[in-house]
């Protein structure tokens, strides 16, 4: 269910739309992941209210539209039967090249009153397709977000002949390494993985470091009714990672907040003629709650096991290979 608005006087556009029911993973609760796809759905319907739908880009202009920062705040959880009020606004760059900005607030009828869910900040750029098909020039309001390549950049890491790249990259740190084969339905637009594969690599890489850490999802739902809950996720792409490339993925707690929430960082790379090319960087911030009935549930403070799980104080650290 999606209804979009006219473009607005102050060029905003307004979209309601529910989530998705792939979502609904725990209870009625939607997850992290599938709020960021909403917010994606509200940045590529504001374009599309603008004359600028991302299909048409492609087609008539070869130009794919990625988003390549996306910067989100859980305020409030969505359930599976929410209807969404979006808002997008444009919003002026941080600096020449960094892409299209947008500021995206949902909110949500919570028993009569409308309240504030959602605020996510995302940057868009347009690739342009490297095939070689005729294409048209872009349009004028859109050319100064026409790259070659996607992010700015980062400096690779070498890799010594015969080193591995996960122990490389997580060796002396509080760090989970995981390593697998990127497949198509991660990309878009031919050949790259898009900003939803990102956020699909972020989900599953805090599952396996919680398993890796004997706390996993299922076994504090088993024994405490306890899940994770995520108030703010970033993933920011650096670089361009590449259709059945390797992507090794590092995740590292670098602050746990009492016993309250932890953050980690999540960076991803490729191997290329033995360097490492960092293609993403990001956080998370996670706390527990506990399911109080099938609809709600409240935030509890980390216990012992927990809390040395996430210090690297049990469990170990050497990663996976899924590749």
């Amino acid at each position: 269910m999606t209804n979009s608005t006219a473009v607005g006087p102050d060029g905003a556009t307004r979209l309601d739309l529910r989530p998705r029911y792939e979502g609904s993973n725990i209870c009625t609760w939607i997850g992290f992941k599938h709020v960021n796809y909403m917010v994606e759905e509200a940045v590529y319907d504001h374009l599309r209210r603008h004359g600028h739908p991302a299909g048409g880009l492609y087609e008539r202009h070869g130009l794919a539209v990625d988003i390549t920062d996306i910067d989100t705040k859980i305020l409030t959880a969505f359930h599976i039967d929410d209807v969404a009020h979006a808002v997008v606004r444009p919003t002026p760059e941080k600096e020449k090249g960094d892409g299209k900005r947008f500021l995206v607030e949902f909110t949500v009828d919570r028993d009569g009153e409308e309240v504030k869910a959602v605020v996510a900040k995302v940057a868009v750029q347009l690739r342009l397709d490297p095939h070689g098909h005729p294409a048209e020039e872009p349009p004028a309001a859109l050319a100064p977000y026409v790259v070659d390549r996607l992010g700015p950049g980062a400096e690779p890491i070498p890799v010594p002949e015969g080193a591995d790249p996960l122990e490389l990259l997580t060796q002396g740190r509080n760090a989970f390494g995981w390593a697998w084969r990127m497949p198509y339905f991660y990309c878009h637009f031919t050949e790259r993985v898009q900003m939803s594969g990102y956020l699909r690599q972020m989900e599953e890489v805090v599952d396996l470091f919680l398993a890796d850490r004997g706390v996993s999802i299922k076994t504090l739902l088993d024994e405490q009714d306890w899940i994770p809950v995520v108030p703010h996720s970033r993933i920011r792409i650096l670089d361009e990672a590449k259709m059945e490339e390797t992507l090794y993925t590092v995740y590292t707690v670098e602050n746990v907040f009492k016993r309250y929430t932890y953050t980690a960082r999540q960076d991803t790379y490729v191997l290329r003629d033995g360097v490492l090319v960092p293609t993403s960087t990001g956080r998370i911030t996670h706390g527990w709650a506990v399911i109080e009935n099938r609809r709600d549930w409240s935030l509890v403070d980390f216990d012992d096991r927990l809390l040395n799980a996430l210090n690297g104080k049990a469990g170990t650290t050497a990663g996976r290979d899924s590749a």
